[in-house]
């Protein structure tokens, strides 16, 4: 059996255990869940010991203890952790280690769909109960197939807000460089040349089911003397138009924006997020900080294409942008720009994201602030901010637990051993 097949079937066993658990998991069902530990991230601290009742997809009470009530199912699990499901504010569902650059071409996108399910669910059985896909880079709209799929229980996956394809210039950072231009090679993103473009696109993408855009206003990168080098693809003007167009359906705009100035016209503009940030103006930092725009820094992409170069030089390149990249960090967090926890999976492995919230301690966050960037900044920007991110009456029950002390060791992010989402158990600890 190849493996394309292996990883159909086992998808499709995937379904069939899900759907099973929607079917027997009642709206009035009770759970309470034990553990010597739960997170109270808003104080940040440890409870101990660490309780939670759930009633079908709520959470009804946290705390120390709570009451049991009669035919309520309890869950002890141990010497863990309790904390709410993991966010991550910056993914590729539609990506996978070794291919991003040709997938258009070598890759049907039903393939990539098929493929995309399996990432979700392997982010999900991680602890991210929650993501923001940041473009299918050349699948089109397939990712709101999937969002569908998961919100109806078909396939396991997180809670995803998406935004379809991604939007770039006509030989701008996404787009097929390099190449035979009578092959006529798709760019992972689709094409808008100046303002009305921009919002004719942007309208088809909403059309199509987006629940935000992304827009491509930076690459390539390259260090020279210490500063980062990176043109700009869109004006403040357009970036201003796009974010104006987005606004009329009450949505936002995010932005991969890697330095100045495209960074500095995205924080005039108004975007959300400013995603990557490598290298920020004073003016920019203070532009986010008073329009809380977020930084979403995605250190452990950086890293795993250090560590994964084709070449040496490809490899310096790499690192030496991360280093300039960990330096800056220190200045946006003395700054007050507002951080949210995102990896930029997908070029990397599925499911091992949770090495972000060491990169962000390693450079300078502690474990409780890297923590709330996730869930308090993650929820906030996914707009879930009164959903998701805290465990607390009327909340859903996104819960994982964890072995460890994650505000003493936020490896432990990296052990999750119990999944539940919406109040159903996707993963229980091996006996």
């Amino acid at each position: 059996m190849n493996d394309f097949l292996f990883r159909i079937l086992l998808t499709l066993t995937l379904i069939s255990w899900t759907v099973g658990w929607s079917e027997t998991q009642e709206t009035t069902h009770l759970t309470v869940l034990h553990a010597t530990y739960l997170l109270d991230i808003e104080n940040g601290q440890l409870l101990s010991p660490g309780e939670v009742l759930v009633k079908g997809d709520r959470i009804i009470a946290a705390g120390k203890s709570v009451s049991h009530p009669a035919g309520a199912e309890v869950v002890d699990l141990g010497g863990r952790t309790l904390l709410p499901g993991l966010i991550d504010a910056h993914v590729h569902l539609f990506l996978h280690p070794g291919a991003e650059d040709l997938q258009t071409i070598q890759e049907s996108v039903p393939q990539r769909t098929i493929m995309a399910t399996l990432a979700a669910r392997d982010d999900l059985l991680a602890g991210f109960t929650a993501e923001r896909d940041m473009g299918t880079e050349g699948a089109g709209s397939a990712d709101t197939a999937v969002r569908e799929a998961i919100n109806r229980g078909d396939i396991p996956g997180p809670r995803l807000r998406v935004s379809g394809n991604a939007i770039n210039i006509l030989g701008g950072h996404e787009d097929a460089i390099g190449y035979n231009p009578q092959q006529h090679v798709f760019p992972n993103a689709s094409y808008a040349n100046g303002r009305d473009q921009l919002i004719a696109v942007i309208r088809e993408q909403f059309k199509e089911g987006a629940d935000f855009i992304k827009i491509y206003e930076t690459g390539e990168d390259r260090v020279e003397d210490g500063k980062l080098l990176t043109p700009y693809q869109y004006t403040q003007e357009e970036l201003s138009a796009a974010v104006a167009e987005a606004a009329r359906l009450t949505r936002s705009v995010a932005v991969h924006g890697t330095g100045e100035p495209g960074a500095l016209y995205a924080a005039q503009a108004g975007v959300r997020s400013i995603d990557h940030a490598f290298q920020l103006s004073d003016e920019t930092m203070r532009l986010m900080r008073e329009k809380h725009i977020f930084a979403v820094p995605t250190f452990t992409i950086s890293e795993y294409f250090a560590a994964h170069a084709a070449t040496a030089q490809a490899a310096k390149r790499e690192q030496t942008i991360l280093d300039l990249h960990a330096r800056e960090f220190h200045k946006q967090l003395a700054a007050g720009v507002p951080i949210a926890m995102g990896s930029d999976v997908g070029p990397f492995p599925h499911g091992t994201q949770a090495r972000e919230f060491e990169l962000m301690v390693k450079y300078g966050m502690s474990p409780l602030a890297a923590l709330q960037a996730d869930f308090i900044n993650g929820a906030k920007l996914l707009e879930w901010e009164d959903q998701l991110g805290r465990l607390k009456p009327g909340f859903l029950a996104d819960i994982i637990a964890v072995s460890g002390n994650p505000l003493e060791d936020t490896s432990a992010l990296g052990r999750v051993d119990f999944v539940m989402k919406g109040g159903v158990v996707f993963k229980r600890p091996a006996r």
